[in-house]
Order: structure tokens, then sequence, then C-alpha cells
């Protein structure tokens, strides 16, 4: 006992002296695992703003990147006008990526397990004290797994080509949705009926096969570009700066290589130097780029916005759709494709479509990734394959009327996800050097158990609320 004691005292002095010591602290990325970083970085007990400097780098200065010009711009004006997070004119091109557009699922059995609890509980706890359920959609949900098939669109027939060529389905049978880890084989779903309250989808025509996967005691949701946009606004409130449209060219470290000493970016054809001590790269799939030996790529994901008609109850939905001959061929993988481009199947063909009803009055949709298109320089220069879009659309209005005829198209979007990790942690040996990136379809879930342990490993120089495990990024070297 004798021992012990002052090494425990030795211990807290040194962490003690870590978390006050002055620092410079630079975020690179303005999606919501930047916007969190920020957020508990200045929740952190040991965080001062007259100790701590904290900057956050966006590198778009704009969120229209990734959405078609006739798409809604600000989705708070569908949620209530005297809460809904407000859009800051300052802060365009946060979450202007996969942050804004993602479906914004969370739930206990998502993945990676070591930081998923932490992060459900933060959830919970964030929209407990800010008024999550106006300000960002937050609600607890329930999740499905159905297996069903869709009824023909307007203007295609089973038995007609209306003067188009059929084509082959065999190439693309089995379109993977984007939760497909967590979904069972469709022989394995039991034949049961839809939940009474699940009135939105045209169980008596299209409903083969239902399962329950989550419900609102392990899952809930969240409108992502509202949660991201108000978690950069309160960490801004605490002292946190943002700047956006300045796009990080290159972290420069000491000469000897051995802690970082600061951040070269360019903002308005200007290159300006910001004084750095400690550097999150938290750039989604813009990572590589700047840490070339962390394991993250670049996938692009559509996505569609519909208002539905009345809102429509709180289920996520994971399809596999049958789609009978006749019906218009979901562009390929590979291949660029127009709206005029659809052709009627020959045979039948199996996709998967995500679909997550929201309290706003909407329903968001999602279809498989593709990798026609390289990543571009920022989030402001992603481009839409409105084929793809349409896609979901043609698909999702086969299985619902409400989603269908009877909805209305908002938005037609893309963006690229980030794949490969997680990855949380400090990078290599240079002090100062921390990643937090690669979160794949679980962004969004994993977003605020992200930001805090990242808030420890810089002030209290450990992970403490939870284990890194396989996020180590010295997995990924």
């Amino acid at each position: 006992m004798l021992n012990l004691a002052p090494i425990r005292l030795l211990n807290t002095t040194s962490i003690r002296k870590m978390s006050t010591t002055p620092k410079d602290i630079t975020i690179i990325g303005g999606g919501i695992i930047g916007c969190c970083t920020a957020y508990f970085l200045t929740r952190h007990p040991s965080y001062s703003p007259e100790t701590h400097r904290i900057t956050l780098l966006e590198a778009s200065s704009s969120n229209s990147g990734g959405r078609t010009a006739d798409s809604i711009q600000d989705p708070a004006t569908l949620a209530d006008p005297a809460t809904a997070s407000k859009k800051n004119p300052a802060h365009e091109g946060i979450a202007g990526g996969a942050s804004g557009k993602a479906g914004g699922l969370l739930a206990l059995w998502a993945f990676p397990q070591n930081i998923v609890p932490l992060s459900f509980k933060l959830h919970d706890e964030l929209a407990k004290e800010h008024g999550g359920d106006k300000r960002w959609g937050y609600r607890r949900c329930y999740a499905s797994q159905i297996d069903c098939r869709a009824r023909l669109p307007p203007g295609f027939s089973g038995d007609a080509t209306g003067g188009k060529d059929p084509v082959s389905s065999g190439a693309e049978q089995g379109s993977k949705g984007l939760h497909k880890d967590h979904k069972k084989d469709a022989k394995a779903l039991r034949k049961l009926g839809a939940p009474e309250d699940l009135d939105w989808l045209d169980t008596d025509e299209a409903l083969a096969a239902y399962e329950g996967m989550g419900t609102p005691k392990d899952t809930a949701q969240v409108h992502p570009e509202l949660f991201a946009r108000s978690m950069a606004q309160l960490a801004e409130d605490k002292g946190v700066k943002i700047v956006t449209g300045a796009r990080v060219t290159n972290i420069n470290k000491t000469a000897n290589g051995a802690s970082v000493e600061s951040v070269t970016y360019i903002k308005d054809g200007k290159e300006e130097t910001l004084p750095t001590t400690d550097c999150v790269v938290a750039a989604g799939p813009w990572t590589r780029r700047l840490l070339p030996n962390i394991r993250v790529n670049a996938t692009r994901a559509h996505s569609v916005v519909i208002k539905t008609p009345k809102s429509v109850s709180a289920y996520a939905l994971f399809t596999s759709i049958m789609l009978p001959p006749g019906f218009p061929t979901p562009t390929f993988k590979d291949s660029k494709g127009t709206p005029s481009a659809h052709r009627p199947l020959r045979g039948q063909q199996i996709v998967e479509p995500e679909i997550y009803a929201r309290p706003d009055g909407t329903a968001y949709a999602c279809g498989p990734t593709d990798d026609t298109v390289e990543l571009p320089l920022t989030t402001a220069e992603v481009e839409v394959d409105v084929a793809r879009c349409e896609d979901i659309i043609h698909q999702i209005g086969g299985i619902s009327d409400e989603l269908g005829k009877d909805g209305e198209v908002l938005a037609k979007q893309a963006c690229y996800l980030p794949q490969g990790g997680p990855w949380i942690g400090e990078v290599g040996s240079t002090k100062g050097l921390v990643v937090a990136a690669g979160h794949t379809c679980w962004g969004i879930q994993n977003a605020p158990a992200t930001g805090k342990l990242v808030s420890e490993i810089i002030l209290d120089g450990r992970p403490k609320s939870a284990r890194l495990g396989g996020c180590d990024p010295s997995l990924s070297l």
C-alpha cells in the first residue's frame, strides 16, 4: 500500500498537467465525426477556452454538392420551425457529405460493439439535454426486415416493352443494401404479417414475409444533417472556431517527425498555416489523402427523400424486393445512367433499398453503393446520377402508394461513404496526430462515442470511456 500511493499521485499529477497544458487543437473535417469531436472537447472537464484553442476546418463552403438543383436544400424547413436547428450561413459546408445525406439509424445491435453501447447511450443523453426530439428528430423506433414483390410502375408492362428492348437481369441479381451484414437470408424469414401500425406498406399485395429486427428499446433515429449542424453550433457556442472552405493540404511535423507542428490549408485561393499541437483527422472518405497509410476507402451511395401524404409510423425497413418482368431495370453498378436508360426487365431481379420513416413527415430511402465516379476534391463536387435515384423511387413506389404515386419527391442526392474502419486513436509515433475516420454506414450511430474518446485521448492522454479494440489505428498501418 505504501508503494502504491506515490504512483497514484504521480499519475494523477501527470494527467492534470496534460489537461491544463496549452493546446492548439485542429479538427480536419466538418462531418458528424468532426462536429462531435469538437462538441465533446468543449464538454471535457479539463477544457478551458483560455487554455485550449480549437479550430474545425471544413474543405467545402457549400452544402449543395451531391443534391440535384430541384432538391430541398434545408431540411429544417420541414421540422418544427421554432425549435429545429437553424441553418447558420457561416457553417455552409458542415455536413455536406454523408453526414447530411445518411439515413440516421441508431442501434445497440450495430457494430463495432466495443463503442456502440457508449454511443447509443450518449445519443439519448444529448437528445435529453438539448431537446434533440425537436432539434434533430431524435426518436426511438422499430427496425424490420421485409420480403416483398413490387408492382409495375405506370408506363411499364409485364407483357409489353413499350417500344423499348427488354434487358436481362442476370448480371445484377442480388443488389445489396448498406446494412447487408445485419440481414437474415430470405429463406430464414418467418412468414408473418406486418404490425398494424405499419400501414404505409402495401401489405396485402406486396408483403411476402416480415421479421422484426429492433424495437424502441434498442433502436432509434436522428436526422443526420440537423444533428451534425446542432453539434457544430453547440461546439461553437463554447469557443470552437469553425472555418469552412478551408481545404487542408498538409499536416506539418517537427523536423524529427516526433510531433505535429502546424496544418496548411487553402482558403479563397490563399495558402494559410495554422499552428497545431494536436491534429484530429476526421475527413471521412477523404482521410487517406492526408494519411495514406490509414485504410479508408470511398464508395458512392444514392438516396431520395419523399414527402408522404401523412406522417408514417416509426419504422426502419431493410427490404428485399422482387422486381417482376417488365419492371424498369436498375442501373448497373459500373455504368453511368440517365432516367431515359431504364428499360423493362426480361426476368426477375431482387433489390434491397432501405427505407427510414422520419418524424418530419418524410421518408428517406437509399440504394446500393457504386464506384463509377472517383472521389472528388470536396463534397461540393459530388455528382448525382439521377438514374440511380429514379431506381429507388420506382422500387419503393412499387410496394407503397405513400412512397410512390401519393408521395412527393423532395430530394435526389448522393454522397461517399467511408469504408474500412472505424479507426480511432493516435497515428504511429507522431505525438498529437489522431485519426477518427472510416465509420462505414454506422457513422451517425458511433459519432458521439468517437468524439468523446478523442477528447479523452487529447486531454487525458488515453481513452477512458471505452476500449479502442479493433478501432486502434495501429491495426491499419
